[in-house]
């Protein structure tokens, strides 16, 4: 493709990781323990994939964790294949529909589900071909007098979290000292090339690069490279913690959990470091 085509890279806000547990139960009695934080939503909706969900906040971040019910879901493919672990990476952009033409237009991405409602633009496309065995999804929600600044305002509406945001702003507000810093992804066995899984991600999806670093508005994405028997998919999450009190009670929690192991906390099939950060409220 000609580089002149190509969008350049606009601003993207990694808003939401989501997760796939075996025991849905377990896996939301351990995360709020550990991170000592709430569940902000369980939503009807996704019962209609024959699955169950609930949302843990990260500021205005999202920690989703989801559970089939049903037989023959792509979850619970993915449970049978891997076991618990990663299973969406959740973005959001300025305008995903305008995205969504482009990766039409060139056949970048196949998309499985998309729907338009009010503000909000939803888009999952298929993981087939995309780098990091992570099912991606690119959403946006347009600016109102309610919500100027969608990208920028840390604690903005956020459609997965049910349509009444007063509902759910006050968990955002005091999960504050909460923010999600990033993630790792390993590629599949046999490819190396890190850097070349980021430039595919900021081709379809438009996020800036820096190197072989997906560079969101309040976040980063590393790939590392695959390993022969290692399964391509979520590595780690890296959680900040604003205040070493904070920090040092999570830390101790997930040592009473039985957890910790290899230099961070073990939780649904991936690790978790958490970061002593400086953040402000204001950020984002």
């Amino acid at each position: 493709m000609d580089a002149h085509d190509r969008p350049s890279p606009t601003p993207t806000r990694l808003r939401q990781i989501a997760l796939v547990a075996r025991n849905i139960d377990r896996a939301k009695q351990l995360l709020t323990h550990v991170i000592g934080t709430t569940v902000i939503y369980e939503d009807p909706a996704v019962a209609q994939w024959g699955l169950r969900n609930f949302l843990v906040p990260l500021g205005g971040e999202m920690i989703e964790v989801v559970s089939p019910f049903e037989q023959g879901t792509t979850a619970g493919r993915l449970l049978e294949k891997r076991g618990d672990g990663g299973y969406m990476i959740i973005m959001q952009t300025e305008d995903a529909k305008k995205r969504r033409q482009y990766i039409e237009s060139r056949g970048l991405a196949k998309v499985i589900t998309a729907q338009e409602h009010d503000d909000t633009v939803f888009v999952q496309y298929h993981p087939k071909g995309i780098k990091g065995g992570m099912m991606p999804e690119l959403d946006s929600h347009a600016p109102s007098p309610n919500n100027p600044t969608p990208l920028k305002s840390r604690f903005s509406p956020w459609h997965a979290c049910g349509p009444d945001h007063t509902a759910y702003y006050p968990g955002m507000k005091r999960s504050a000292h909460l923010s999600l810093e990033g993630c790792v992804l390993r590629l599949q066995p046999g490819d190396y090339d890190h850097e070349a899984a980021a430039r595919q991600w900021e081709e379809i999806f438009g996020v800036e690069r820096s190197r072989d670093l997906l560079a969101f508005t309040n976040a980063r994405i590393g790939f590392v490279p695959g390993q022969r028997g290692r399964s391509e998919g979520l590595v780690s999450l890296t959680i900040g913690v604003k205040g070493r009190d904070k920090l040092d009670a999570i830390l101790r929690r997930a040592r009473e959990a039985g957890v910790c192991d290899d230099g961070g906390v073990q939780m649904c099939g991936v690790k978790w470091n958490f970061v002593l950060t400086g953040h402000e409220d204001a950020k984002l």
